[in-house]
């Protein structure tokens, strides 16, 4: 079973960026297989959001991603690349909305 450490959170990639794109940056770094690469999209636009999140095989490759990419300059931007933090169960609603007892 793959540990949730070797999901690593990509961070402020430019635009313009594939899933494909995404998966090669890390692919291009000796000593990393790529699991999956997935670029998060905007639920309306389905335009990229400028993150995403990147599994490789390994819990040890997952830090040498970090190692070798957390701040490096990707078509103009300079990426963050950290492990992922599991995701939290947040309650129905979210946050905006109409509320009812609001005051003006």
């Amino acid at each position: 079973m793959e540990s949730e450490k070797n999901k690593l959170f990509v961070g402020n990639l430019s635009f313009s960026i594939d899933q494909e794109r995404l998966s090669s940056i890390f692919s291009e770094v000796e000593g990393i297989e790529v699991v999956e690469a997935a670029l998060i999209l905007d639920r309306e636009t389905k335009r990229p959001r400028g993150f995403g999140f990147v599994t490789v095989k390994t819990e040890e490759m997952a830090q040498k991603a970090v190692d070798a990419l957390n701040g490096k300059e990707i078509e103009g931007r300079e990426i963050v690349v950290n492990i992922a933090k599991p995701r939290e169960d947040r309650p129905a609603g979210g946050q905006g909305g109409y509320n009812r007892d609001r005051r003006y």
